[in-house]
This record gives C-alpha cells, structure tokens and sequence, in this order.
C-alpha cells in the first residue's frame, strides 16, 4: 500500500494520474476522506508553496501541482460532502471587469482549496453587480478579486463600493491580489487585505477568517 508522503511527493511533482490513483486506492482501502485530503493533498500543496516563495517553483510548475491536487480533490469532494465535512471557510474569486487574465485566479483558487476551502471560481470579466450576486447566492465569508492589468485595478474599487452599497459588506471580507496591486492600493479602497502571490492568499483567507 502507497503512504501519503508518496501522494504528497505526486501533488509535488504535478503527476495529476498518479494523484488519481493514489487517491482512489487509499479509498478503496477504507481511508476517510478527510484523512487523504489532510495527510496527503493539502501538505503536498503547502510544499508547493513554499517552494514557490523560495523561487524553486515558478507559474508552470505551480499549475501542473494545481492540477494533480484538483484530480485528487475531484474524487474527495463529493464524499466529503456526503460526509458533511466542513470546509474551513467558503471563498468567491473571480478576474475583475475588463480583465481577461486568469493564470493568477486560477493558481489562488488551487492553493485555497489546497488548503481546506471551498472555492466558487466566478471567471473572467466580473463585474461588481455579479459579485455581490454570487457572493448573496453562495453565502461566502470571502471574496477574492483579481487583475493583471492597471487598467483594470479600478474594478476593484467599483466592486467593494457596490458591496457597501448593497449593505453587505459588513457581512463578508475581501481580498485583492494581482501583479499592479500593492497593500497601499488594498487599504485606499477598502478592502480587508492584499496578497502578493498564491502562497499568502491562503495565509491571508486564513488570518482574515481567524483559523490556525
């Protein structure tokens, strides 16, 4: 039988088959499914991003371990449902209007869910009116906004207006990240924190949740 430091060195070195197979067998075995996910998925992706802030990883290697997490993930996710095993908090993410660009996104909705949350992607080109939808349809703690373009960065702003003027701002934090965008930029428009990378994002959704 495989161990999980095996399934974690998978996530690792992004073999997304062998994520999958060594994911399957430990279920076949009997292994819960908060156990795979706790032992094997989410300490392989913490690798990752570790790696990633000590530049031993870059984009690329960042997305094949994305993708192996989520064959893994894809299986676990249903059971755990069915389990009625919590998430540790429920994170809406989307690309900002007049922003195509979704490497970034896409990497921060991988180790978010990596690291235990529940993670609605809402695309490309999000205006502010369909955030606070989706943010009222889902009932997310979080909300996530990206852009790689200065132009763009303005969306930002126009969103966490919206959320103020829907009246549930209060109710949910928001987080910004994106090449452009700086802690500075974060706090003159309102939002509750900035991260510069995929890595922090996690610890940011965590520090802004309150988890450990």
């Amino acid at each position: 039988m495989a161990s999980y430091s095996e399934l974690q060195q998978c996530v690792i070195s992004g073999d997304k088959t062998r994520v999958k197979e060594l994911t399957q067998a430990f279920l076949d075995n009997g292994k819960l499914p908060k156990e795979i996910l706790d032992e094997g998925l989410i300490p392989g992706m913490a690798v990752v991003g570790k790696k990633f802030e000590a530049c031993e990883f870059f984009i690329p290697e960042m997305l094949l371990s994305a993708r192996a997490l989520n064959a893994g993930l894809d299986l676990l996710k249903p059971l755990l449902e069915a389990s009625d095993v919590k998430p540790i908090a429920k994170v809406l993410i989307g690309t900002v209007q007049g922003d195509i660009h979704d490497i970034g996104k896409n990497l921060v909705s991988a180790m978010l869910r990596g690291g235990g949350f529940e993670v609605i992607d809402a695309g490309v080109g999000v205006s502010p009116d369909q955030f606070v939808e989706l943010a009222k349809e889902t009932g997310v703690d979080i909300v996530g906004l990206s852009a790689l373009l200065t132009t763009t960065m303005t969306a930002m702003k126009d969103t966490v207006q919206a959320f103020e003027s829907d009246g549930s701002r209060n109710k949910i934090k928001i987080m910004i990240g994106g090449a452009p965008v700086t802690t500075k930029y974060a706090e003159e428009i309102g939002a509750d924190g900035y991260a510069r990378n995929a890595s922090a994002a996690v610890e940011m959704a965590k520090k802004l949740i309150g988890a450990r």
